[in-house]
């Protein structure tokens, strides 16, 4: 099997260059797509609830809100872990899964428990699940500056930014924090509602009733239909004044005569402060689940820009943590340490085969194995994060090991002396497709030496350290394979890590047995 490759890549040499054609172009567009990343996704398949009851004491949450909603998520397949934390007016329900399962499969059976149990919980309770998000999915964040107050900033953020990077590729969600959320606030005053016999349930009915447009059917008045139409929306403070929400004596009592309209803000349960100095507003770009970090930092920057000019003067986004800044400082300490491998690889070569060519012929195994493991990593879904890279620089030294070889005894072969110096027509090159391992050698002359074709030379120097070669390596395979059984977060980390140096290393057996003696014939003199 490994003789009949060899003897392929050298009697198809113009097929095998397009194979490596092929492969460089394959590499070079995973390299593209895959996914970049800091560091590995070890996260979980997981679910998370969060519902709003406002009012409700811890103690009311988890009896009447997350006891209905555990039991109904009870049984879900492949469920792994439920917990739940119940806080005033607020819980956090969280559902893990087995590893591997379909995050969107997971979703939709939560998504139906939910519904099933959201008719059984008090009126009043909203919220639903969060984004799929992970704790890695912090992609950018930025500060909303300006003379502007706070509350103004906030709604800059919340009604101007925020809905705009939320329409961006691989972007979850944005997080508006910080500031005030301007609000419509109506407070009771008691005193007065006695004295005009309204209750707050009363005044509450009437807020609802009239916050709101509505239809009122339709007029016909021949050919034409009219459609009546309530606007019952409040636009000011002045339209929630004028609410009328009772008659007293025919006398009709406004909310404005029973308690103070102003404008006020949510209650807030913290803030965001910058260098110390004061208190800001800030932005949080939450990530997909499995996005490209950079291309989801670079989408929000060139948003940003493209915002800026539509924001009232002296306003301005000021950045202060892009994802794809540590990114690149990860991928660039793995890349330099590449390089350097690299550079330490072809001088070393170099010096203990003391042949450029042969160096050389060595050396285009490494970017070929590296782009042959990119392919591979994009198939197998992985994504170029530090350990996976970290384990491709690991890889660089025993990618050579094969070629070295293979290329070492072609030279040797090359480099010994004739012992036949062949007919008087001289001894023609196989033609392609034609069998190596049949073709008669030329015979001995006397008074004379010769060589063999130089394509029989290399194709014999191949096959008599393709065994061990291809032996070596799988060893060297056999010893990271214990690293795929691992599970969890010791999986998370380490399996990629192995995968890559398989697939290096794979792809650089394949490339010492095909294109390492292909070319070698080509650019290797004899003698």
């Amino acid at each position: 099997m490994l003789n009949k490759l060899a003897e392929f890549a050298l009697t198809q040499r113009l097929l095998t260059l397009l194979f490596t054609l092929l492969l460089i172009a394959a590499g070079v567009q995973a390299w593209r797509e895959i996914p970049i990343d800091a560091f590995p996704d070890v996260s979980t398949t997981q679910v998370k609830l969060i519902l709003k009851a406002p009012g409700m004491t811890p103690e009311e949450v988890e009896a009447r809100i997350v006891a209905p909603i555990e039991t109904e998520m009870l049984g879900i397949p492949k469920q792994r872990l439920l917990r739940s934390v119940a806080k005033y007016a607020l819980t956090d329900i969280t559902i893990d899964f087995e590893d591997g399962t379909d995050i969107y499969w997971a979703r939709q059976q939560v998504a139906e428990r939910l519904s099933a149990a959201m008719g059984d919980l008090p009126a009043g309770v909203s919220g639903g699940m969060a984004p799929i998000t992970t704790p890695l999915s912090e992609m950018f964040m930025f500060t909303v500056e300006g003379p502007l107050p706070l509350d103004e900033r906030r709604a800059i953020l919340d009604w101007v930014i925020r809905p705009q990077l939320r329409t961006l590729a691989g972007v979850a969600d944005v997080n508006s924090l910080g500031g005030f959320a301007r609000t419509f606030e109506v407070a009771p005053d008691n005193a007065a509602m006695s004295a005009r016999g309204v209750t707050l349930p009363e005044l509450m009915a009437a807020l609802e009733t009239n916050l709101k447009n509505d239809g009122a059917g339709r007029l016909t008045e021949g050919e034409e239909v009219w459609v009546v139409r309530i606007e019952g929306a409040v636009k000011s403070l002045d339209d929630i004044a004028a609410i009328v929400v009772k008659r007293a004596g025919g006398v009709p009592v406004r909310v404005a005569d029973i308690a103070h309209v102003r404008l006020s803000s949510l209650t807030r349960y913290g803030g965001v402060t910058k260098n110390g100095q004061g208190e800001a507003v800030e932005g949080l770009v939450l990530g997909l689940k499995g996005a490209n970090a950079q291309k989801v930092a670079a989408l929000v920057k060139q948003r940003l820009k493209e915002i800026a000019p539509g924001l009232p003067r002296g306003v301005t986004v000021v950045p202060f943590y892009d994802r794809s800044d540590l990114v690149e400082r990860a991928i660039g300490t793995v890349s330099k340490a590449l390089m350097e491998a690299v550079v330490l690889v072809l001088v070393l070569l170099f010096l203990f085969l003391g042949n450029v060519r042969a160096a050389l012929t060595v050396a285009v195994v490494l970017p070929l194995s590296a782009l042959a493991a990119f392919w591979l990593m994009r198939r197998f879904g992985l994504s170029a994060n530090l350990m996976s890279l970290g384990g491709l620089a690991i890889a660089i030294g025993l990618l050579v090991d094969a070629a070295v070889v293979v290329v070492e005894n072609i030279v040797t072969r090359l480099s010994a002396p004739p012992f036949s110096k062949g007919g008087p027509g001289g001894i023609s090159s196989p033609q392609p497709g034609a069998n190596l391992d049949k073709s008669p050698l030329p015979p001995f002359e006397k008074g004379g030496y010769a060589r063999p074709p130089k394509l029989h030379e290399v194709y014999r120097a191949v096959r008599e350290v393709s065994a061990p070669t291809t032996a070596g390596v799988l060893i060297i395979l056999i010893v990271f394979l214990p690293l795929l059984s691992l599970e969890g977060l010791e999986g998370k980390l380490f399996i990629p890590v192995a995968l890559t140096i398989v697939f290096a290393l794979g792809a650089a057996l394949l490339l010492s047995l095909t294109v390492v003696p292909a070319l070698g014939a080509l650019i290797i003199k004899e003698g």
